[in-house]
């Protein structure tokens, strides 16, 4: 009996860590996926590097409360899984989101942000966000166009210097 205590114990403090741990969370409803969608959709978050886990809704409440995330037990009912990302906040968002587009059936009840409890809203929102990449381009987009209005400015002198010249 104390071993089984001690294994539900072990499994609390592992959700709660990955909790604490992970950059973002998002609590999703499973319920009417068969098991090659599930499948599929366990395949395209592992590509995008996020975890994914089935677990008790009685250890994952013990762990949000653990994690100071109470908040997150109201979403914790009926058939639930887990997509925790540590390296990137949009990952979990934007596959759970596009992948809920094409399958009614998945369902995205909550989630957590940078340690922040955030609703089915926010989490929509940041799923429409670009990845890291598609913001670093923006970001140099930004960046270098004034250097280019700058550089075809100057050419533009040069070519009507050049003109009054001829």
């Amino acid at each position: 009996m104390s071993s089984v205590l001690e294994t539900k114990k072990a499994l609390v403090q592992e959700i709660a860590d990955k909790f604490r741990a992970s950059q973002s969370t998002v609590v999703v409803d499973y319920r009417g996926l068969d098991v090659g969608k599930v499948t599929q959709l366990r395949k395209n978050l592992r590509e995008a590097g996020v975890e994914f886990h089935v677990y008790k809704n009685t250890m994952t409440r013990r762990a949000a409360e653990a994690a100071e995330l109470g908040e997150l037990s109201e979403h914790l009912v009926g058939p639930t899984a887990i997509a925790f990302s540590n390296d990137d906040v949009i990952a979990p968002a934007k596959v759970l989101s596009a992948f809920a587009k094409e399958n009614e059936a998945l369902e995205i009840k909550g989630g957590v942000i940078e340690g922040k409890v955030v609703t089915i809203d926010q989490i929509n929102e940041l799923a429409s966000l670009p990845n890291y990449e598609g913001m670093v381009s923006m970001l140099l987009s930004v960046l270098q166009a004034p250097v280019r209005n700058f550089a075809y400015a100057v050419k533009a002198v040069g070519e009507q210097k050049e003109e009054q010249g001829a």
